[in-house]
């Protein structure tokens, strides 16, 4: 059997390797795996998007799937993954699907699930939705008359995820000279409103997404843009983001790139020296730099590696109590705030 799920969801080019039909058979498979797991008649969905041009076709198919078999759609619009996956969690829903496909050029686009409580979905229920949608163990459960999903906007959630980032620091951000980087991607919808509301001097950075200008020459995967623009400006630092906004990539005042890898050194030390990392130890992947582990080695900071994919990370964290981890390619998670990578709440 052929997988559908990656590390990170389901992802390929838009209308051939992610096709509407393909959507559309996730949208009923996912469905009918929660219906099950919560035992609920119509189960509720979250549907955010980032800013490709195939949100609005792939959002339409896997609604419609959903609706099929008798889940109610509740729509998010344009919004960070972690903003998906902070809402589900702090609300009546029992899942979530966030439409992105990263990092990656618009053509591509890719679909994200995350259970009820904002963690992404396990392998084992990935394998279930897999094997309903290419195997057919068992037919899609549809549904008629009155038991068909309905579909209603909640794009006004996103406020509420904007409201717990700003409440996560302590004081303010006023006379901190900043520059974000939003890759015309989701970082758009929440980037400028949260640095505004901390009061930091901001300049917001490829914030017009046109639905083919996302991750084009700015963003996380290609900083240069970034680097030069905190330099001439002489600002304190600068922050980019990938297309779905739960990577960051910081720049410091001389331009030099601080990757996640550094970020995860930052931030541990400093909550070690404040005795709030427990055991001392930091979560990262197997593509950590070497370099990493010298650096803690020297603090006596302690670290544990997973796979790949920050729900890997994510997953070791919550076994372990552990308060901090990711990935070098910029996917921190603090699981005091998060369950999943966020760029904005890594900036602030």
């Amino acid at each position: 059997m052929g997988r559908i799920f990656g590390t990170d969801g389901a992802r390929g080019v838009a209308n051939t390797e992610i096709s509407c039909t393909l959507a559309m058979d996730i949208g009923r498979a996912a469905a009918m795996v929660v219906a099950r797991d919560h035992h609920k008649r119509k189960p509720v969905f979250l549907v955010g998007h980032d800013t490709r041009i195939s949100h609005d076709m792939l959002e339409s198919a896997i609604a419609a799937g959903l609706c099929s078999v008798g889940a109610d759609v509740v729509t998010l619009g344009t919004v960070p993954t972690p903003a998906v996956a902070y809402l589900v969690a702090n609300s009546d829903a029992d899942a979530a699907i966030m439409l992105s496909a990263s990092h990656n050029p618009y053509e591509f686009n890719g679909i994200k699930i995350f259970g009820a409580e904002g963690f992404k979905l396990t392998d084992e229920e990935e394998m279930e939705i897999e094997e309903i949608v290419l195997d057919h163990v068992l037919p899609y459960d549809l549904k008629w008359n009155d038991e068909l999903g309905v579909i209603r906007s909640g794009e006004t959630l996103v406020e509420q995820y904007i409201d717990h980032i700003v409440s996560t620091v302590e004081g303010d951000l006023s006379g901190i000279r900043v520059a974000a980087d939003c890759a015309n991607g989701s970082a758009s919808a929440t980037a400028a409103k949260i640095f505004a509301k901390l009061g930091a001097d901001v300049t917001i950075l490829n914030d017009e997404p046109n639905g083919v200008n996302i991750n084009d020459n700015c963003g996380s995967t290609h900083i240069k843009v970034l680097q030069e623009f905190v330099k001439e400006k002489k600002l304190d630092v600068g922050f980019a983001y990938d297309g779905d906004a739960d990577r960051c990539i910081a720049v410091d005042e001389n331009g030099n790139v601080v990757d996640g890898d550094r970020i995860m050194y930052i931030c541990g030390k400093y909550l070690m020296e404040q005795g709030r990392l427990k055991d001392n130890t930091i979560v990262t992947t197997i593509m950590s730099n070497l370099g990493l582990y010298k650096a803690c080695d020297k603090i006596g900071m302690k670290y544990e590696q997973t796979a790949v994919g920050d729900k890997y990370v994510y997953e070791n964290m919550t076994k372990n109590g552990f308060q901090l981890g990711g990935e070098q390619s910029g996917h921190i998670i603090f699981s005091k705030h998060a369950t999943t990578g966020d760029g904005i709440l890594t900036s602030i």
